[in-house]
């Protein structure tokens, strides 16, 4: 079961946590404010408060900072499950992306695993966590 610190998101609401150092992660979260018109995502990095609050209360290594999370409701998805799900939830185009669910699972993660491990080589790392505008506060946790 998933426990938040507060359940006072609504029930359309979901969130993503991140790598809040992660080049490419920072990258993933700007296209997803983008095509979420809708404005059903927040976003927390891995490395806040509330995030780490999620892992540890989800009996997740709060030093496990190589998947992106998402969390709907009470379910808990990570790693190419998390991102699938992501996808299908933007609708439109976007959901077609979740036709890859019928890739067995341990190849998904394989390929997911391999991009998170060599992630800072390839698209860098931050000092710090990428810091919203204010504009785009309202929606970070």
């Amino acid at each position: 079961m998933l426990n938040t610190k507060k359940s006072t998101l609504s029930t359309n609401q979901k969130i993503i946590l991140f790598d809040g150092v992660c080049n490419l992660c920072n990258g993933f979260v700007q296209f997803v404010l983008k095509i979420d018109t809708h404005k059903i995502f927040l976003f927390s990095s891995l490395q806040s408060e509330f995030g780490q609050n999620v892992l540890k209360r989800n009996l997740l290594s709060s030093t496990e900072l190589t998947s992106v999370i998402l969390l709907d409701k009470h379910k808990i998805y990570k790693k190419s499950e998390a991102v699938l799900q992501l996808f299908r939830l933007l609708g439109g185009f976007w959901s077609v992306l979740y036709l890859l669910i019928i890739i067995p699972s341990p190849i998904r993660d394989w390929v997911y695993t391999k991009i998170a491990q060599n992630r800072y080589s390839w698209f860098g790392k931050k000092e710090s966590c990428w810091l919203p505008t204010p504009e785009l506060k309202s929606r970070f946790i």
